[in-house]
């Protein structure tokens, strides 16, 4: 299966780690978070997978090449960051005839079980479905309404007066008809542009496996802290920032 994987933010809240470090390299408790995401790859079967880079792109390049592990690994590098949607739109051809597909932002420490994930999916036969995890600040967040048989009703991107506090994880698997709702320019992002418009067409799937946003200093020593003390299996209910 493939899965495009976004990790060419410059990490910006992370200043100084990030300075000399891709965010997607950096070290938690001893390990890049890039190596987090190969774990899970190769547990759940994903074996072709598209990153994109911008911010120190070449150590990204070293790092894949020196670690690849047997997976399939394709960087495409961006001059200007294109944004979450314009880098899966520009790079459509990756998935070309796959039915199914998972997008997963990097900025996520995960152990998500993306096998359970998919087999939620085929279930509920949607087009789509996003992750979603309940979130104590759904103001700071992409919220989802579902309604009874899971269906998203909704998504707003940090909505001023949020219907729900189900926040979208970061991690959704689509389908062909993505390219449908693109809108017409080159850079744009997915939360803002194009799940809005998923309405009826994607189920929800409300995880209690671990997640956390190491964006920030304060989630990213939590991330170190929770790794350390081998809780990193819980549940976390924090808030992913694209």
């Amino acid at each position: 299966m493939k899965a495009f994987l976004l990790a060419a933010g410059e990490g910006t809240r992370l200043k100084p780690l990030t300075l000399h470090t891709p965010k997607c390299l950096v070290s938690i408790n001893g390990r890049p978070l890039l190596e987090y995401w190969f774990d899970l790859f190769e547990l759940h079967g994903i074996n072709e997978i598209l990153i994109n880079t911008s911010h120190l792109a070449g150590k990204v390049k070293d790092y894949v090449n020196s670690h690849s592990r047997g997976l399939r690994i394709r960087l495409t590098y961006e001059p200007t960051l294109m944004g979450s949607g314009g880098t899966i739109k520009k790079n459509w051809d990756f998935v070309k005839g796959e039915d199914s597909f998972f997008i997963l932002y990097a900025d996520n420490l995960t152990n998500i079980n993306l096998r359970k994930m998919f087999r939620f999916h085929a279930q509920c036969g949607k087009d789509y479905t996003l992750a979603l995890f309940k979130t104590p600040t759904p103001r700071e967040c992409g919220i989802v309404e579902t309604d009874e048989s899971a269906t998203v009703v909704s998504f707003v991107e940090k909505p001023a007066n949020p219907v729900s506090d189900l926040a979208f994880a970061g991690i959704m698997i689509s389908g062909q008809g993505l390219k449908d709702l693109w809108p017409d320019r080159e850079i744009f992002d997915l939360g803002h542009n194009v799940l809005p418009h998923i309405a009826g067409k994607a189920a929800g799937y409300v995880i209690d496996d671990y997640l956390l946003d190491i964006g920030t200093p304060d989630k990213f020593n939590k991330a170190e802290k929770d790794v350390k003390d081998e809780i990193f299996h819980r549940a976390h209910n924090g808030c992913f920032h694209g």
